[in-house]
């Protein structure tokens, strides 16, 4: 698997942006109100393909509720590992987010990709609207900040109606906003994991790849009220990528959330 390749199978998995159909404040007001469909222990796994060829393996998980400067987060964990012979990759990338607003709080990056390895960690602070990467001096956040790994839990909770198109600056990294969602259609899907009604959303970001005006990417996310990622199918210059879910375990109801629908797929 090319650098290139992984950075797209990364994208894929935790850059499936948020949605919502309001102003950011208000937005974040809703979700610390919100019960959420994922508790500890809830985990997920991905089979990886170009086009019909099985490239790798994929997970994303909640590992557990620990204390960040004083307050209660989620930590989530999303680990990608496979390749070709003569190039492996195996990548660890973990977010903490306040149990409360789902606002991120830290985002640790491991990246061991063939010869290249980097590790990097993210200091964010929404009441003061910065966030420090490693030992560098502080950059511009915004109020209620997303990473990566985050955005996908925060659309969790987010109602999708068919036909949304707009735009949300939560980005932790103010000069790469607006992200803009676009909420296509329903479908019902097989996977490896099974048959589902499926909600297809389209994230569109203000960068080059993937989620470009030109990606063409879609995300199948469960019409229930767990809202987990079934699927996700891109075009690229360089081909086709797409991920199907394999498996899915469900975590216990976190304290005040909703019981989440059955984990059985539709028949």
């Amino acid at each position: 698997m090319s650098v290139r390749a992984r950075h797209v199978v990364l994208a894929s998995l935790l850059l499936v942006a948020p949605l919502a159909g309001q102003d950011t404040t208000r937005a974040a007001a809703a979700v610390a109100e919100a019960a959420v469909p994922f508790g500890v222990g809830e985990r997920l796994t991905y089979d990886v393909r170009f086009g019909r060829i099985h490239v790798g393996n994929g997970s994303m998980e909640v590992a557990g509720i620990e204390n960040v400067r004083g307050r209660a987060a989620w930590h989530t964990v999303f680990r990608v590992h496979g390749g070709i012979p003569f190039y492996r990759v195996n990548d660890r990338y973990e977010s903490w987010l306040d149990t409360h607003t789902i606002s991120s709080l830290r985002y640790v990056q491991q990246i061991d990709e063939g010869s290249y390895e980097r590790q990097r960690r993210f200091e964010i602070y929404p009441d003061r609207r910065i966030y420090v990467e490693d030992q560098n001096e502080p950059e511009p956040s915004v109020a209620h900040p997303l990473d990566d790994g985050s955005f996908i839990y925060f659309l969790r909770t987010i109602p999708l109606r068919i036909g949304l198109d707009t735009s949300l600056n939560n980005y932790f990294r103010a000069d790469r906003n607006p992200v803009r969602i676009r909420v296509l259609r329903r479908e019902r899907i097989s996977v490896p994991a099974g048959t589902f009604d499926a909600v297809v959303v389209q994230p569109i970001i203000s960068t080059k790849g993937i989620f470009s005006e030109g990606g063409r990417a879609e995300v199948w996310l469960s019409d229930d009220s767990r809202r987990i990622m079934l699927q996700m199918k891109s075009k690229l210059s360089f081909g086709s990528l797409n991920l199907y879910l394999k498996s899915y375990r469900p975590g216990p109801t976190a304290p005040g959330a909703k019981t989440p629908d059955s984990t059985r797929p539709a028949p």
